[in-house]
C-alpha cells in the first residue's frame, strides 16, 4: 500500500454482479478467478484456468441474469409453468493470449471458450442486454461480435487505427460505444460509425451511458474517463450533430478506475455516480443532465478507507471498486487486499464532504470459505500420537545439510537434534562476520552461507517473522551467495519463489507490499523464459543456415581453383 499517500499498484480485473449485486468477481495477481459473496463475505467460489499464468485475465464482465438450463430436462408441472427463475450465472474473462473464457456459476467451470477472433491481447468484453450477443475489444484493433449460442464469431471489423481499450452497448441494445484514444458510436445493424467524440489527449479506460433515452430526443448521454487524466467527460448525442465538444465535467483526485452510475430516465431525475480513483478514494457526484455545463463539478461527498497498523497514524487501504445500492441510501464497498477482499455496506453521509473510515484489516481479514468450495478434508488425529513436520524438523521435504567441512560420521543410536530457523540464521550472520561471541573464528556448518532454502522453508511453514527478517538483510557476502548460482539454476529457483508467494494467500496477507511486484517480477521471468527458448532454436537454426552457406561458399571456391587449374594443364600441353 502506499503509505505515504501515492498511487496504488495496478489495478486488477473486478466487478460486481447486476442488479441484487450478491456477488464479487475479482482476479488477483495469481491469475485464480475468485467470487466472493456479498452477503456472508465468504469466498463463494473459485476457478483456475488452464493457462492462468501464461494468459493472465485482462477483463471481466458480468453477463446478463438469465434462466439456467443445465442438467437434463423434466417435465414441468402444472405450479411451474408461466415462472421461469432468473440468476447471476456467467461471467466473461478476456485474457491476454486473445481468447475468452465464458464461466458459468451453476456448473462451477468453463461454458465455453471463445477464440479465434482476435490475434493480440483482449482489453474489454461487453454483453449484450436482450440477445445472446457478446463484444470484445482488442490490442489488434479490432471488434468481434460473438455468437454464444454457437461459440463462433458473428461479425468482426476494424475499429480504430490503435487498441480497443473500452466497449459499452447503449440500454436499448442499439449502439455500442468503442475508445481506445477516439471514442465512436457504432449502429449495431449496419456496423458503421454513427458518430465520432474527440476530447482525451490519452487512453480511454472508461466508458458508461448515462441514461436511456434514445439518441433521436437530445437526451442519450454518456461519460468517459481516460488514463493519466482527473477528469470525467460527459457528451450529449445530438440529433443535429452538434456533439464535438463534453457537456460536463467531473473533477477528481486521480484518474478513475471503476464507475458506477445509476443512470436518468428523465430531465427532473438526477444522474448519480460513484467513481474510485488510482489513489484509493471514492467520488460521489450527482447532477441533472439538461445541457452544457461550463463549470468542472466537484464531488458532493469523497470517501476514504484507512487502517491503525503502526502506532495511532492511520494508513489508507486502497478501495478495489464500489457500488451503488438500489435504494440510492448506500455504498457497497471492497477494499483491502486482491486475494481476500473486505466487503462492507455503509450509508452515504451527504452532509459531509470528506469521509475517512477506520477499520482493523487484521480483524477483518479472518478467514471464512464455504465448505463447499475446499475440497481439503481433514483427518481425525489423536493429539499424542501425532507427529507434526515442521521446518529443523526430521522428515521436512527440503531439510538442510551440513557441509563436507564439518560432516562426521555418527554413531547408530546417537541421538541428532536439528537446529531451528533462527540458529540457522544466526549461523550465516556468524559465518557473514567471521567471528563468534568472544572473538573466534567460526566457520558456517550450512550446506551454503546463502538463505535459498531458508526463503522456501520460510513460506513454507509461514513464517512471516522469519521471512521479514531475511527479506530485510544488509549483509552484502549473504546476498552474493544467495544469488551466486548458475542461471539454469536461478531461474527455476525464483519462479517457484514467486509462485510460492503468489499463490500462498494467507500468508500474503501479513506483506501486502509483495503482491503487485511479485506478480509483475513473475510474469517477467516466465516471458523471458519463453523468449529465451525461442531465441535457442533460432540461434540453433542461424547456426545451421550459416555453416551451409560457408559449406556452399568453401565448395564453390574449390570448383573455381580446379577449374583455373585444368584451363592453365590443357594451355601448356598446347603449347
Amino acid at each position: 500500500m502506499a503509505a505515504d499517500g501515492g498511487s496504488f499498484p495496478a489495478a486488477l480485473p473486478c466487478a460486481f454482479s447486476p442488479r441484487a449485486r450478491q456477488y464479487l468477481a475479482l482476479c488477483a495477481q495469481d491469475g485464480r478467478l475468485r467470487i466472493w459473496s456479498t452477503d456472508s463475505r465468504a469466498l463463494h467460489q473459485e476457478y483456475v484456468p488452464s493457462a492462468h499464468l501464461s494468459a493472465t485475465c485482462t477483463c471481466v464482465a458480468w453477463g446478463p441474469c438469465r434462466a439456467t438450463k443445465e442438467g437434463p430436462q423434466r417435465k414441468k408441472r402444472k405450479f411451474d409453468t408461466g415462472h421461469v427463475a432468473e440468476q447471476t450465472d456467467l461471467l466473461a474473462l478476456g485474457t491476454a493470449s486473445g481468447t475468452v473464457l465464458i464461466y458459468s456459476m451453476v456448473k462451477g467451470d468453463l461454458h465455453c471458450t471463445l477464440d479465434g477472433g482476435h490475434n493480440d491481447g483482449v482489453n474489454c468484453v461487453q454483453w449484450h442486454p436482450e440477445d445472446s450477443l457478446f463484444y470484445s475489444g482488442s490490442d489488434d484493433t479490432h471488434i468481434v461480435e460473438w455468437d454464444l449460442q454457437t461459440g463462433r464469431t458473428r461479425c468482426k471489423w476494424k475499429a480504430d487505427r490503435a487498441a480497443v481499450t473500452s466497449l459499452c452497448v447503449s440500454p436499448d441494445g442499439k449502439l455500442l460505444l468503442s475508445a481506445g484514444r477516439s471514442i465512436k458510436m457504432w449502429d449495431l445493424a449496419t456496423k458503421e460509425v454513427y458518430r465520432k467524440f474527440t476530447g482525451h489527449c490519452t487512453t480511454v479506460t472508461n466508458l458508461c451511458f448515462a441514461t436511456t433515452r434514445p439518441p433521436d430526443s437530445d437526451a442519450l448521454y454518456f461519460l468517459s474517463g481516460a488514463s493519466h487524466d482527473r477528469l470525467l467527460s460527459v457528451w450529449q448525442v445530438r440529433s443535429d450533430g452538434r456533439d464535438k465538444d463534453s457537456v460536463v465535467s467531473f473533477t477528481l483526485t486521480d484518474e478513475p478506475r471503476h464507475v458506477d452510475l445509476q443512470t436518468s430516465n428523465s430531465k427532473d431525475e438526477a444522474v448519480r455516480l460513484a467513481v474510485v480513483c488510482k489513489d484509493g478514494q471514492l467520488h460521489i457526484f450527482e447532477h441533472f443532465l439538461n445541457g452544457p455545463c461550463k463549470k468542472p463539478l466537484s464531488p458532493v461527498c469523497s470517501l476514504q478507507v484507512s487502517t491503525l497498523r503502526s502506532g495511532d497514524t492511520p494508513l489508507p487501504v486502497p478501495l478495489l471498486t464500489a457500488s451503488l445500492c438500489a435504494d440510492r441510501q448506500r455504498l457497497l464497498l471492497a477494499y483491502g487486499s486482491h486475494l481476500q477482499p473486505v466487503l462492507e455496506t455503509t450509508p452515504i453521509n451527504m452532509s459531509e464532504r470528506h469521509v475517512c473510515l477506520i477499520r482493523d484489516l487484521n480483524t477483518a481479514h479472518s478467514l471464512s470459505v464455504d465448505t463447499a468450495v475446499s475440497k481439503v478434508k481433514t483427518p481425525i488425529v489423536n493429539d499424542q500420537k501425532s507427529k507434526v513436520l515442521m521446518p529443523g524438523l526430521p522428515g521436512h521435504q527440503a531439510p538442510i545439510r551440513a557441509a563436507p567441512s564439518q560432516s562426521e560420521k555418527r554413531k547408530k543410536g546417537a541421538g541428532t537434534k536439528e537446529m531451528s530457523i533462527e540458529e540457522r540464521l544466526e549461523q550465516i550472520e556468524l559465518g557473514a562476520s567471521g567471528t563468534g561471541g568472544g572473538g573466534e573464528r567460526v566457520s558456517t556448518s550450512l550446506q551454503t552461507d546463502g538463505y535459498a532454502v531458508l526463503l522456501v522453508q520460510a513460506l513454507e511453514s509461514r513464517d512471516a517473522k522469519m521471512m521479514n527478517k531475511i527479506l530485510q538483510t544488509k549483509k552484502e557476502y549473504v546476498i552474493r551467495n544467495t544469488i551466486e548460482v548458475r542461471t539454469a539454476r536461478l531461474l527455476p529457483f525464483v519462479l517457484a519463489l514467486v509462485r510460492a508467494f503468489l499463490t500462498n494467500g494467507c500468508f500474503l496477507l501479513q506483506l501486502p507490499d509483495l503482491v503487485a511486484q511479485l506478480g509483475t517480477l513473475y510474469h517477467a521471468i516466465e516471458s523471458r523464459v519463453k523468449v529465451y527458448q525461442q531465441l535457442t532454436r533460432l540461434h540453433g537454426k542461424l547456426y545451421l543456415l550459416m555453416t551451409q552457406v560457408a559449406t556452399s561458399k568453401r565448395s564453390q571456391r574449390v570448383e573455381d581453383l580446379d577449374h583455373t587449374a585444368r584451363l592453365v594443364y590443357e594451355e601448356g600441353r598446347k603449347s
